[in-house]
């Protein structure tokens, strides 16, 4: 034998590189090799059916659509379990196949000697998107360890077996870190149902710094709250009927968090979510709502504003760095005054502003809107802008913009490229560029001049390489009758002219 195998690292490195499909050939080719691979091969299941491969294929029966132990499981057959379950770290429980693979073990650890804790002592992560039903519980008991670290659960429905067991979650997994739970299908009446049994584990969980989780109520969100090591909180709140108004009762609020995000149904529901909280602490805030913003613009506008307004009141100002607001195609119309009070926040660093509505603004306007962020490294607006009622910055206005935020990394804006009067194609900023940006997304922008067009963004930006262009892309696979517009041509060329640019450049550094 070489003697470079007689060294473990290079043995692992060796078996965590062999694809999975060589790992047994290789874990019975060599002794050296048999653990490493072995481990490499159990570590992370996919489906649990491999255990029970292990087991003699007439172990079990099927009697009226039921498994049957045909006979005691002996001691020999519990070696060979515990051989591998003990090497395996992570598990992923899909519905496919599932009830076929996960019954046979269910009814099997009826009779086994171990606890649960240790046959998989080394489980550290469960993803599970499959049922909640009685016979799922039994193996949901069994995989729920001291070890475990990470938990995504996606479920159907719960039995009340089901529900017992995750009542169970902070005294089973105290040390968990990360934890998501979603109901499929999810409805008002299902998550009042499944809450209370969720609730109570998570103020157990004082590790805890990752959870996804839909809306728990009251006293669930207030036992939320309470978790000092939480860092980062999803909050589901379409389902829930109880942000349909204003509620007179006040939350603490978030205090050590970084990231706060949240879905729901219209931007009200997320104004009077953070209307009910004292205080957010939160350096990251994402918001999604799913309903349109009202289609009068000054509904728009007002519905708009009045959400910025109070997330001035509950955020804390220099805390804050980023915010993403994300809607559903919003067809109304607002006033980029709309975003005034955000001018509150001067350590704002991403500012992403996503399919709320269309908003109108002029050169004036955005530079106006982005005096106040002068360490703005991402800006984003809506990728698609209705020109015939919206007023939209031109090349003018970026260049003010590269002035007033000049470590801009990330921009998306929709302009119009077709009023470049005043502007000198070679040096189209005054001698200004921004060497720090790489992605440029300009949506819908109108187009003339691809050549005049790719010289203004070649000379304003000389390190990117192209202009983003997944918007069009996407309407290409929203709509089966979709013909090539003629102003995504315009862009196509504009790219293939910045990527002749780029070789020029680049020769003349050689030269």
């Amino acid at each position: 034998m070489h003697s470079a195998l007689t060294n473990l690292e290079i043995i692992h490195t060796i078996s965590s590189f062999t694809q999975r499909r060589s790992l047994p050939a290789l874990a019975s080719t060599c002794r050296e090799f048999e653990h490493p691979a072995l481990n490499a091969l159990w570590r992370d299941l996919q489906s649990v059916e491999p255990l029970v491969k292990c087991l003699p294929s007439d172990l079990f029966s099927i009697d009226q659509g039921r498994v049957v132990l045909q006979r005691p499981v002996d001691g020999k057959m519990w070696d060979t379990l515990f051989k591998y379950m003990s090497r395996v770290h992570s598990i992923t429980v899909t519905q496919k196949r599932c009830s076929t693979v996960v019954e046979p073990l269910s009814v099997l650890m009826l009779s086994c000697p171990s606890t649960s804790a240790h046959l998989f002592p080394n489980l550290s992560k469960l993803t599970w998107h499959a049922e909640g039903t009685y016979i799922f519980a039994q193996f949901l008991r069994m995989a729920l360890v001291p070890s475990m670290l990470v938990l995504h659960v996606e479920i159907f429905s719960a039995s009340t077996a089901f529900l017992s067991v995750l009542s169970s979650l902070g005294t089973l997994c105290p040390h968990l870190q990360n934890m998501t739970m979603r109901i499929r299908c999810e409805t008002n009446d299902l998550s009042h149902q499944i809450s209370p049994f969720i609730t109570q584990p998570i103020a157990q969980l004082h590790h805890l710094h990752t959870l996804s989780v839909w809306d728990l109520g009251s006293q669930g969100i207030k036992h939320v709250m309470k978790l000092r090591a939480l860092q980062s909180l999803d909050l589901n709140l379409r389902a829930s009927l109880a942000w349909d108004r204003n509620l007179c009762w006040q939350l603490p609020g978030f205090h050590g968090l970084k990231w706060l995000g949240l879905s729901t149904r219209t931007i009200e529901h997320a104004s009077n979510f953070f209307s009910s909280l004292q205080v957010v602490g939160s350096s990251q805030v994402r918001v999604s709502f799913t309903s349109q913003v009202a289609k009068s613009s000054a509904s728009a506008s007002t519905m708009l504003f009045q959400f910025f307004t109070i997330l001035r009141e509950r955020c804390d100002i220099v805390e804050l760095q980023y915010l993403s607001l994300v809607g559903c195609s919003g067809s109304g119309r607002a006033e980029s005054g709309i975003f005034t009070p955000l001018h509150a926040f001067p350590n704002l660093t991403h500012l992403l502003i996503d399919e709320v509505c269309n908003i109108s603004m002029s050169d004036e306007d955005l530079c106006q809107l982005v005096r106040a962020w002068p360490k703005l490294q991402v800006l984003k607006f809506s990728s698609y802008v209705a020109f015939n009622a919206t007023t939209v910055p031109t090349f003018h206005g970026l260049i003010k913009l590269l002035r007033l935020c000049p470590v801009l990394t990330s921009l998306s804006l929709v302009i119009d490229t077709t009023k470049m009067d005043g502007i000198d194609l070679k040096r189209p900023g005054g001698g200004l560029c921004n060497k720090h940006l790489k992605f440029l997304a300009l949506g819908n922008s109108h187009i003339k001049s691809p050549l005049n067009v790719a010289l203004i963004l070649s000379g304003l930006f000389p390190l990117l390489g192209q202009v983003d262009l997944a918007w069009w892309d996407m309407m290409k696979l929203m709509s089966s009758s979709y013909q090539k517009e003629p102003m995504m041509e315009q862009w196509v060329l504009v790219n293939s002219f910045l990527s002749g640019f780029s070789v020029v450049r680049e020769r003349g550094i050689e030269a």
